[in-house]
């Protein structure tokens, strides 16, 4: 997990963290922090291992990390947080050691993270769910506030 220690220790990445808890000092909703982004990690490596994808636990964390890292840009600019998410993490992959395959397989689970469908039958998919499943809707304070429909909040304990 040496690259994945090494995106946590890039200092653009602790940068764009501070940011994006910059913007979220008053959010009541969900945060974007190094926890969601943790939790998000643990759940899809949990259920890329149940339904046996063939893929490296460093790029699941790897792209836990990065999936987010945009989402100051779309609380300043207007910019869709995936596609900023996508443009930040190109150089941050790079400088952490990861191939061109690699961040391929990154950059593409970042780009659909946030319209995955039940099926888990790949990656995005799974990390789509994953992103969803994260959520602590149950213990939420702001859950009657929540534009997030009732069938998409988390009302139970998943993984």
């Amino acid at each position: 997990m040496e690259r994945v220690n090494n995106i946590l220790n890039n200092n653009k990445y602790k940068r764009y963290l501070g940011l994006i808890e910059k913007f979220e000092t008053n959010r009541e909703f969900c945060k974007h922090d190094l926890k969601h982004f943790i939790d998000v990690a643990r759940i899809a490596y949990i259920l890329v291992m149940e339904n046996r994808i063939e893929i490296k636990k460093e790029l699941v964390y790897a792209t836990a990390l990065l999936h987010d890292i945009g989402r100051w840009q779309q609380y300043k600019n207007g910019v869709p947080h995936d596609d900023a998410s996508i443009a930040l993490s190109e150089g941050i992959l790079i400088q952490s050691g990861f191939d061109e395959y690699e961040k391929d397989i990154i950059l593409n689970a970042i780009r659909h993270h946030r319209n995955g469908n039940e099926e888990m039958n790949d990656f995005n998919n799974i990390f789509s769910i994953s992103d969803k499943l994260s959520r602590e809707c149950y213990i939420c304070s702001a859950l009657k506030e929540c534009k997030w429909s009732n069938n998409r909040k988390n009302y139970k304990i998943n993984y």
